[in-house]
């Protein structure tokens, strides 16, 4: 299959996978020129470095390449069709060879899936993407975006309700509560905090995905700057070796509510690598 949307998706992949966004670039070397602990500084000066050869050499930013998580934007007078998508998957999975992913497929059915018997694809494009999000947008655009998540920042994000007992507060100290026990636990610090917050888990997480999508370092809210400045005061620091750099900065998506007594909420403490993304108009 050979056609415009394919190259475009393949290379953006690679670039997702390779490449800081330059706003972060720059929130790392504030963040290198606040940072007082000598051993934090060192982490943050080392992950720039790393990203920055990345960037030249078109190499992975890390070992676990991730997996593609994609957000598709459609203008008002676009239109999607099934071959679009095809076309969509069979660019994400060249990129994938180009890039390159690291193989992570697991073969067989659901059972051998789970428990991993059915022995691992060795092709790199055997990693298949997470299900595409659509959302509508103003501009008569489609623009896709795509994300790589890495296995660590899965493994200690968190998905659950919060009474939130008629007081944002509550619901932001819970938020709080959790970054800080899912980023002492990473390793792969410091991380940017990635907050979804919905009427169901799937909404929560759809959130989530969409604050990483929308989120800027150079601008913050008053609740994403709470957040950050909490989670940052637990002195956890860089690979959990101390510092005042535990999280670079929150992204937070709030989407609609119900009259509940709950709020699901979704929040990732993405590794130092992540947000992995790039952003391409097809």
């Amino acid at each position: 299959m050979k056609s415009d949307i394919v190259s475009l998706v393949r290379d953006t992949l690679v670039e997702a996978g390779s490449t800081f966004r330059e706003d972060k670039k720059e929130a790392y070397r504030r963040a290198i020129s606040k940072e007082q602990n000598e051993n934090a500084r060192w982490v943050l000066e080392t992950v720039l470095e790393n990203a920055e050869a990345a960037e030249r050499e078109h190499s992975p930013l890390c070992d676990d390449t991730g997996i593609p998580h994609l957000v598709l934007e459609v203008g008002p007078d676009r239109a999607v069709t099934g071959r679009m998508l095809d076309e969509i998957r069979e660019g994400v999975k060249q990129g994938l060879r180009k890039l390159p992913g690291r193989p992570m497929g697991i073969m067989g059915d659901d059972s051998h899936r789970i428990d991993q018997s059915g022995g691992l694809d060795q092709d790199p494009a055997g990693v298949e993407p997470a299900p595409i999000l659509i959302r509508r947008c103003e501009e008569d655009v489609l623009r896709l975006h795509i994300l790589m998540f890495g296995g660590g920042p899965a493994i200690r994000a968190k998905t659950l309700r919060v009474f939130h007992k008629h007081n944002t507060q509550v619901v932001l100290d819970e938020i709080v509560n959790w970054a800080k026990e899912g980023v002492a636990q990473l390793g792969c610090s410091p991380c940017t905090l990635a907050v979804g917050v919905g009427r169901s888990h799937f909404e929560a997480t759809s959130m989530m995905l969409q604050a990483q999508v929308d989120g800027r370092y150079d601008v913050q809210s008053e609740m994403e700057e709470e957040i950050t400045r909490r989670v940052n005061e637990a002195n956890i620091g860089p690979l959990g070796l101390g510092g005042s750099t535990s999280v670079i900065a929150t992204f937070m998506k709030v989407g609609p509510q119900r009259a509940s007594g709950v709020r699901i909420v979704c929040v990732r403490p993405t590794c130092c690598f992540e947000p992995r993304i790039a952003t391409v108009d097809l």
